[in-house]
């Protein structure tokens, strides 16, 4: 009996996702037109996340429990290592999918001659609300997503929304040929740096322009909190990325708007840093240090630093993490495993 050979793996790395988990895997399972397994890789979860994936009876899903916590990004390595299928599909544990997904971005791929395609999303909030990310227009005019497009989406500061939210499938032998894996470094940004890296390594993606992913957003989410080493290790990733792939004059222009951004963030968390220290001179120490990052800010930090100026020593602590900012809200690059 010859050994299985699915069109599509779905890769999901489970972190303490017992909650969610179930609802995730049968939605990848239940894909209509293609064949699927689902590889399960537990990153050393501490609820009953392995327990409940062991019930699961279904011979096309797959569990790998790791003996260490790996973090997103080497869960997902883990994934791909194991994968059978001609394609390969990344889901978010707390996230699902619809059941045409796949086969309608295998056709939109196929008629491309591309080896990577994405699509759109909804973004389905804790009341329930749904959200459509991106006008499904406006991806029919932009049917191939280029490097310059993807890395020019990814700007801090930008737009609420970007390209960085869509997840990717990848032609398992393109990855393969040009030894693409996920930064196991990164807790925030891995899925941003493999598809920037496979744009660059001459991967053809194209856009499905109706939504087949639901972005399930949820508390405890890590991708809810930017954070100033954050910043730093996506950094230092892009500078990674710049001395492996040489970029075109266009893909250069938008890489050095995307590290204005990181500067204009990492000067925005330093602020913040200070002001939730209620330090007057630190927080107008940090906001003249990077002029450019208060011409997006001035409204809240002129806010933060008068109602700072007035308090004495005597009040209490403020609030800033409440406080709405443009770091706010799900990251762009993250996943939530």
């Amino acid at each position: 009996m010859s050994e299985f050979v699915p069109d599509v793996t779905f890769v999901v790395a489970a972190y303490n996702a017992a909650d969610t988990i179930v609802r995730a895997v049968e939605s990848a399972l239940r894909q209509e037109g293609v064949a699927v397994e689902v590889v399960v890789v537990d990153d050393r979860s501490s609820d009953g996340t392995v327990g409940i994936v062991s019930t699961i009876g279904d011979p096309r899903v797959r569990l790998i429990a790791l003996e260490h916590n790996r973090g997103p990004g080497g869960a997902r390595n883990v994934g791909l290592a194991a994968a059978r299928g001609k394609w390969i599909a990344v889901l978010d544990s707390d996230d699902t999918v619809r059941p045409d997904r796949l086969a309608r971005m295998i056709d939109r791929a196929e008629k491309s001659g591309a080896q990577v395609v994405v699509d759109n999303l909804d973004v389905v909030s804790l009341d329930g609300r749904s959200v459509r990310m991106f006008s499904e227009a406006e991806l029919a005019r932009q049917p191939l997503l280029t490097l310059a497009a993807f890395i020019g989406s990814n700007v801090i500061f930008r737009s609420q929304h970007n390209f960085g939210y869509m997840k990717p499938v990848f032609e398992r032998r393109f990855l393969e040929e040009h030894d693409l894996r996920f930064d196991e470094a990164l807790r925030i940004g891995e899925d941003y740096i493999l598809l920037a890296s496979a744009l660059a390594s001459g991967g053809r993606c194209a856009i499905e322009p109706s939504a087949g992913y639901i972005y399930h957003i949820r508390e405890g989410s890590i991708s809810r909190v930017l954070k100033l080493d954050h910043i730093d290790a996506m950094m230092s990733a892009d500078e990674a990325f710049l001395r492996r792939y040489p970029l075109d004059v266009l893909s250069e222009r938008m890489q050095r708007k995307r590290t204005r951004g990181f500067h204009q963030a990492r000067s925005f968390l330093l602020l913040v840093e200070q002001l939730k220290k209620r330090s007057l001179a630190g927080a107008l120490k940090a906001a003249l240090a990077d002029p450019l990052a208060l011409r997006h800010l001035h409204m809240p930090i002129a806010v933060r630093l008068r109602r700072l100026a007035a308090r004495s020593a005597e009040t209490a602590p403020m609030t800033v993490a409440a406080e709405r900012s443009p770091l706010g809200g799900e990251s762009p690059h993250t996943s939530k495993g």
